[in-house]
């Protein structure tokens, strides 16, 4: 049984367990091992233990079977002592009960007593206080007080407590028949009054909390007590201040009074709102006039400065008083405060505001036309004035004569950063210092300021002057600076788009004055670029006037009629040469001057410009079959100069130009043909044949015979 115990051995596997009993056979291991297989052997031995596993389980079962019994019988005395347990409970909870209910009735008839005991008790202590009372009434009343509290320092507190009570009642009494002792009650009255207050500030000079916590309680009920508040709120301050950072000195002093305020006041957010109204009402207040009155007449930047910066350091320092109990409004309690202490500074300010950033901006402008040595031209409101300006806007001629500005636009962006900071000061300012409800309009009035010293005085005036310095079409050797006016305006009016949308939108973005803003910034926007379309329109004619010049001083009728056809080198002619480089140079020109869109634009006007002008010129003169080639040669090159604009509409045009001129040089009998091309097909008869009459031989060769 031993063996076959050792056998089941956990966790259990059938053939691992068969294979374990084999092994322990003499002769039943595997094949190769210290003794022969023997068959016999191991079915006996398998026989053997098969016996002895039935009576291991026969045993096994019988001591199941013999537990199980055990546990019902078990199990029944568990239950029957359960019933017992709850029988016993059952009873238990009943006799609680009836203990409770006794409890109850009798607490009844404790309160009950204890009612009727103070009902008892309550009269006659008060007849006891009464009666205390009137002998020490009586003591006042003979002029002599002999009870020890009177007369003993250390009953101050007990003594505080029935000078008190004898004062009210002092007061109820008629004033004929009583007035001396009322005297002598009030006499008495307040000089306790003043040894409680004398009391707590020595107890505050030398720190001790539970002291000034006991005098404080009595004198609560005093008529001193606002007094005694006052006391401390002046000796808390009293060594606060010695640094020159006056709010930095404020919140690290309220700091540290709201710790100690709870321990010693039953109110202590009354005695801090007490303290900062005091702070605000003398320091801070005093503060703010010394430093703004210094400067408001004689320094008005910077007394605008010294304003923002004060009433932002203001406002930062109740932020910080927030944290402290103030009652239930704080917020509001303290916009009183900062409202009180710069109501009369506000009221003004946009007026100052606006007086100075007008002041400021005019110098600016002075000063920087002082420093060109330029006197300043007015610029007319008249009728005349208009009328000239809606001729030159609708026939674009120049009005008056040119002005010579030696390359001078007139414009600057120091000028401009100068100005745009001074309305970005302007601007944080206002947003800081106005009124909510008159937010909007003021920050409307520094913009409108805005565009009259930057958009009017100095764009539009660098604009009209700049439109007087173009100088007329024909005109020799034309300094063309317009377009370095045009770059500058351009970059200017980014700068004050930027400081649009930046520091003015977020101040009126929820307000009626946002549409306001934006048609005057229209209108703005529209008046400049009806001048610099005037004034970039005239440009391009100066610019085409000056290629027409040299046209017709730079080549001549024997460039395409070369005397001496066998002898000619095919090139370009000088005229074209000096064209071409003129060219580059001014659409290099209007590359720097413009961005974005505007380059093609003008680039695509001074193609189409530079394209008539050439195709007019060509049209001018007689050519050879040489010649034809030399005016192909120049188309080619003119075709180059076009590739720079990058406009496809230009590059097309000379494309269109090139084959015309091929029908300059191609033989009589292929003028169909060539006529009949991609690029040529679709323009005018008539424009092809009065391109074939400039040939020579056209007469000669009778060519009008192959557009008939």
């Amino acid at each position: 049984m031993s063996t076959t115990a050792q056998l089941f051995e956990e966790p259990f596997d059938a053939d691992e367990y068969i294979e374990r009993l084999a092994w322990r056979t003499p002769g039943g291991g595997s094949k190769g091992g210290a003794e022969a297989f023997d068959p016999k052997r191991l079915l006996e031995e398998f026989e053997n233990h098969i016996e002895e596993l039935k009576h291991l389980d026969e045993k096994i079962q019988r001591r199941v079977e013999k537990l199980e019994h055990q546990c019902h019988r078990e199990a029944k005395e568990f239950a029957h002592k359960v019933q017992d347990l709850q029988r016993s409970n059952q009873v238990a909870f009943q006799h609680f009960q009836e203990l409770d209910e006794h409890i109850s009735y009798v607490a009844t008839k404790v309160c009950h007593l204890g009612d009727q005991l103070e009902g008892v008790n309550t009269p006659r202590q008060r007849a006891v206080e009464a009666q205390r009372l009137m002998t020490y009434f009586n003591e006042f009343l003979d002029g002599e007080l002999r009870s020890d509290v009177f007369n003993n320092p250390e009953k101050i507190k007990e003594a505080a407590d029935i000078i008190q009570k004898l004062h009210l009642i002092a007061q109820e009494l008629p004033f004929d028949r009583f007035a001396d002792v009322k005297a002598k009650i009030a006499s008495k009255y307040h000089d306790l009054e003043r040894q409680l207050i004398q009391e707590f500030t020595a107890a505050q000079r030398r720190g001790e909390i539970g002291r000034m916590r006991e005098v404080a309680a009595v004198l609560l009920h005093f008529k001193g007590y606002a007094h005694c508040v006052d006391v401390y709120i002046k000796q808390c301050q009293e060594g606060a201040y010695m640094r020159s950072d006056v709010f930095e000195d404020t919140a690290l002093l309220c700091q540290r009074v709201n710790k100690q305020v709870g321990e010693v006041f039953q109110s202590p957010e009354t005695v801090m709102a007490k303290l900062i109204q005091n702070i605000f009402e003398n320091k801070l207040q005093a503060h703010v006039k010394e430093k703004l009155d210094e400067t408001r007449h004689s320094d008005v930047e910077q007394y605008l400065k010294n304003l923002y910066d004060l009433y932002t350091r203001t406002t930062a320092l109740a932020s910080k008083l927030t944290e402290f109990n103030l009652g239930s409004d704080k917020h509001t309690f303290l916009s009183k405060l900062i409202k009180n202490i710069f109501s009369s500074y506000l009221e003004s300010y946009i007026e100052m505001e606006k007086d100075y950033l007008r002041t400021r901006s005019a110098m600016i402008l002075q000063r920087y036309y002082d420093s060109k040595n330029h006197q300043k031209r007015p610029q007319g409101g008249g009728s005349i004035q208009e009328l000239k300006e809606r001729i030159r806007q609708r026939t674009n001629l120049p009005l008056g004569p040119s002005i010579d500005t030696h390359g001078e636009t007139f414009l600057s962006q120091e000028v401009v950063v100068n100005l745009l900071q001074e309305t970005r000061h302007a601007f944080e300012r206002c947003n800081r210092l106005s009124d909510p409800s008159d937010l909007p309009k003021n920050a409307f009035s520094i913009f409108l300021l805005l565009v009259e010293h930057l958009c009017v005085d100095h764009i539009d005036y660098a604009l009209e002057i700049g439109l007087s310095a173009i100088p007329s079409a024909d005109a020799k050797n034309a300094n063309l600076y317009f377009l370095d006016v045009v770059q500058q305006a351009n970059t200017i009016f980014h700068l004050f788009d930027k400081q649009f949308n930046d520091h003015l939108m977020p101040l009126i973005s929820s307000s009626p004055k946002l549409t306001e803003c934006l048609h005057k910034k229209k209108e703005v926007i529209e008046q400049m670029e009806v001048k610099l379309d005037t004034g970039i329109d005239r440009t391009l004619n100066c610019m085409v006037g000056q290629m027409k010049h040299i046209l017709a001083t730079e080549q001549k009728k024997t460039d395409f009629r070369p005397e001496d056809e066998n002898n000619v080198m095919i090139q370009c002619t000088a005229a074209c040469s000096k064209v071409c480089v003129y060219v580059s140079r001014q659409v290099e020109r209007v590359r720097k001057s413009m961005d974005g869109k505007n380059v093609d634009t003008v680039l695509t006007e001074l193609g189409v410009r530079f394209h008539r002008l050439i195709h007019e010129h060509l049209q001018q003169y007689s050519y050879s079959s040489m010649g034809g080639m030399l005016a192909i040669c120049d188309v080619a090159d003119y075709r180059k100069s076009a590739k720079d604009f990058r406009v496809p509409l230009v590059l097309q045009l000379f494309d269109t130009l090139h084959a015309l001129c091929n029908l300059l040089v191609v033989a009589p009998d292929n003028l169909k043909q060539v006529c009949s091309g991609e690029q040529l097909t679709n323009l005018d008869r008539n424009l092809l044949h009065a391109f074939v009459q400039l040939r020579v031989d056209y007469r000669q060769a009778r060519l009008g015979r192959h557009f008939s």
